[in-house]
């Protein structure tokens, strides 16, 4: 009999859990899709009791494959941003409105205009967007002040998980610099910060918060009849998705990178501390390890681009291979034709700040095929994540993760347009791997996150960049800039009437 940990990943359009040997290997998992409901004014919101269930029925799932196997804890991640609120009884009293929400991007821009963006951004590390907790939280309490006033505490994704699981309500330090812990010190939420922006009373709603490898909550004996997992099985405390995919991927040591491509983006290094930040365009998150923090760059330029131009070419019977094998007939460059990958509602985050972004192709003409313009987009994603590696000033190998990274396609783009390797891991599932990280920290079976990490991670192949096509993609990505900078200002008038259309 062997034992396993199980690693829960409440993801924004899909959640699973995943039960790992103590070696690393992939014992059991199931996965279920979550829906996100968008709205005609920027909303992206999701039924929070869908998504526990969907996590209920993953983890009996996964506990009815173990054979009798003994689960020593269970590890959790997911979504992070937005605003999770549940009233006194634990209830959600709306659906989530998460981190792809665009409805407040008006009240971002008065923010910034009143100089609340730029204390958000000194206090907590993390600039205004549309879907950040304080902005998004004043936009609905502005809209909708009955139901608002029913909320109690909130909730991030995977922390309203470990409720449901454990009925303790607490959040972890990479969650709490989402809202108002003062990265700075670290040593709780900012009054002043607060005060500031006229949201006291927002104090109230926040949690507990306890370092990501800390103390286990018990299973509850509910959880325990709903799921076949014996009851008082240790549930950690976890962190935010693209933090905790660090520990799985064995990136825990300050000056670690790592990439993910899922529905968004992100670049990220891990710090000694807040001062070391190499760039203010950056956000910032403690991690609960004495002063360290993650910075990061998050763009919304994710997979569902990808998902996007498969439908939108008619592609949907497909497989990824065939899609990449059509793609690769356009070669590099893609003839000249240049992606925008700026399609989420909500606008962009980073390395820059808008609201407005919109997504669109330049560059085309009646010799442009289609796989010029499918081979674009996988440009246009990659080029996203090339920026921030510059920002950030990466030049170490890069570490990457996520279902986007599982193309080769995207691997090879990526180290040809930056001139640096590209090493991905094996095995899939970091966000869950780095979950059940923590977790069998949390459960008392290794003494730190490195030995934990140590234990479960896996092997890698790397993408050595190819010289010959250096000098096609510095072209490339230098017109992929110009032609966003072209378009930047007419993006607002696109937005207005996209908002008259509807």
């Amino acid at each position: 009999m062997k034992e396993v940990i199980i690693g829960v990943d409440g993801g924004t359009t899909a959640v699973k859990a995943v039960a790992f040997t103590l070696d690393g290997e992939i014992y059991a998992t199931h996965h279920e899709s979550v829906p996100v409901d968008y709205g005609s004014n920027g909303e992206a919101e999701q039924d929070m009791n869908l998504i526990w269930e969907a996590v209920a029925s993953c983890l009996k799932s996964v506990a009815g494959q173990l054979d009798g196997h003994e689960i020593v804890g269970i590890g959790l991640t997911g979504q992070g941003d937005g605003v999770w609120l549940v009233d006194e009884n634990g209830d959600p009293i709306r659906p989530a409105a998460n981190w792809m929400d665009g409805r407040a991007g008006d009240r971002v821009a008065e923010w910034n205009k009143a100089g609340k963006g730029a204390k958000v951004l000194e206090v907590t590390g993390t600039s205004l967007f549309s879907g950040l907790f304080p902005v998004l939280l004043e936009e609905l309490q502005a809209n909708e002040p009955e139901t608002m006033a029913k909320a109690a505490t909130q909730l991030y994704c995977k922390d309203w998980l470990r409720f449901k699981l454990t009925g303790v309500k607490a959040t972890d330090y990479t969650e709490a610099s989402r809202t108002f812990l003062d990265v700075n010190d670290v040593t709780g939420y900012s009054e002043e910060l607060a005060e500031a922006l006229g949201q006291t009373d927002a104090l109230q709603l926040l949690p507990e918060i306890r370092r990501p490898g800390g103390e286990a909550s018990p299973l509850s004996a509910e959880v325990a009849a709903l799921t076949g997992i014996p009851e008082g099985t240790p549930v950690g405390v976890g962190m935010i998705d693209v933090a905790v995919t660090g520990a799985g991927l064995g990136a825990v040591d300050d000056g670690a990178t790592w990439l993910i491509l899922g529905t968004t983006g992100f670049v990220g290094s891990l710090m000694p501390s807040v001062k070391d930040r190499k760039s203010e365009l950056s956000m910032v998150l403690a991690t609960g390890n004495g002063t360290q923090v993650l910075e990061f760059m998050a763009p919304m330029t994710g997979t569902p681009n990808l998902d996007w131009i498969k439908r939108m070419l008619a592609l949907d019977s497909a497989d990824w291979a065939e899609i990449e094998k059509v793609a690769r007939g356009a070669g590099p460059g893609s003839h000249g034709v240049v992606y925008l990958p700026y399609a989420s509602p909500g606008g962009e985050r980073a390395p820059f700040l808008d609201p407005n972004a919109s997504a669109s192709w330049q560059g085309m003409s009646l010799t442009t095929e289609r796989e010029d313009i499918l081979r674009s987009v996988y440009e246009g994603v990659a080029f996203s994540l090339v920026e921030c590696i510059r920002t950030l000033e990466v030049t170490d190998d890069l570490l990457v993760s996520g279902g986007g990274f599982r193309s080769d396609l995207l691997c090879e783009i990526l180290a040809d347009a930056t001139g640096l390797t590209v090493v991905r891991q094996d095995a899939p599932e970091a966000g869950a791997r780095g979950a059940a990280v923590l977790a069998l920290v949390s459960a008392g079976r290794f003494d730190t996150v490195h030995d934990a990490a140590d234990a479960l991670g896996a092997t890698t192949e790397t993408f050595e960049p190819n010289a010959d096509n250096k000098e096609i993609y510095e072209a490339a990505y230098e017109l992929f800039l110009e032609t966003r900078a072209a378009l930047r200002p007419v993006w607002p008038s696109m937005r207005a009437v996209r908002k008259l259309t509807n």
